[in-house]
């Protein structure tokens, strides 16, 4: 689970409940009326569908899931792995890269092997590898498109209910006791269009913008990296070229780790004694 996601949401709801307290109210006065939520919820959503393809919206729960989920990409695991792969191909050729290929759980990274070990032209490796994360980035746009959408579909609905409601307290002019409790119903739409638009859609068209990047950038690095095998790089220049896709805060550990992995490679511990 992403726990910023969950911390966000949690100090977002529980900094409203607080301020309502403090300013005399009850978080109970945010559902006295549940129809305002279903406009703003049920409206907010039916537009944004209608803005959308079908199988973006189809997708909904999918891209929920996503904003609370951590991505599974271990960036230093990826780059021990290439090392030693580019390792093995300067001693043994890239032919000998074959069974370590199909051993490759990450897909992306698998294609990308085995059509070096193939003997595919960098150039084409290169194109087609760049289009398989131009195309992935185009579908984790409309995620965040749909979001985005339904950021600015939500206050746009609060401000309806809150029309709808005032329709309804001029019908009461005539009982000025109900008044009060009327208006402030009326406003409650626009509370709960606010509500959802910075607190729940934007945000996480926000965390999906920020995943897709990480994602993005993660499959460059093993682009590079493939790229760097298949040109016969020295394992020492492939682990720098790979380590600069990385934050400096990442790098710790790094130097001892690729030690480790220089030791564990065939032939290491005649390389480190030499």
């Amino acid at each position: 689970m992403d726990i910023a996601t969950i911390a966000g949401l949690i100090a977002g709801l529980t900094t409203i409940i607080v301020v309502l307290i403090m300013d005399g109210g009850s978080p109970a006065e945010l559902f006295a009326h549940p129809s305002a939520i279903l406009l703003i919820v049920g409206g907010s959503l039916s537009a944004t569908a209608i803005a959308s393809p079908l199988k973006t919206t189809l997708k909904l729960p999918q891209y929920i899931i996503q904003a609370f989920t951590t991505n599974n990409f271990d960036a230093k695991a990826v780059i021990e792995l290439l090392t030693k792969l580019a390792d093995k191909a300067r001693r043994e050729g890239l032919l000998a890269l074959e069974e370590d290929s199909k051993k490759v759980k990450d897909k992306f990274l698998q294609k990308g092997l085995m059509m070096v070990v193939d003997g595919v032209e960098p150039e084409q490796v290169k194109e087609i590898m760049e289009t398989t994360i131009e195309q992935m980035r185009s579908r984790h746009k409309q995620g965040i498109g749909f979001f985005t959408a339904a950021g600015g579909f939500a206050p746009t609905f609060g401000i309806i209910g809150t029309v709808m409601g005032l329709i309804s307290v001029l019908k009461q002019l005539d009982n000025p006791s109900a008044l009060g409790e009327s208006i402030a119903a009326a406003f409650l739409a626009t509370l709960w269009g606010l509500l959802m638009s910075n607190l729940i859609y934007l945000p996480i068209s926000g965390k999906l913008k920020s995943k897709s990047e990480d994602e993005s950038r993660s499959r460059y690095m093993q682009l590079e990296g493939i790229l760097s095998i298949q040109a016969g790089e020295n394992p020492r220049i492939v682990r720098d070229k790979l380590s600069a896709f990385l934050a400096p805060a990442d790098l710790k550990g790094g130097a001892e780790a690729g030690k480790a992995a220089e030791k564990a490679a065939p032939g290491g511990a005649q390389k480190a004694k030499a």
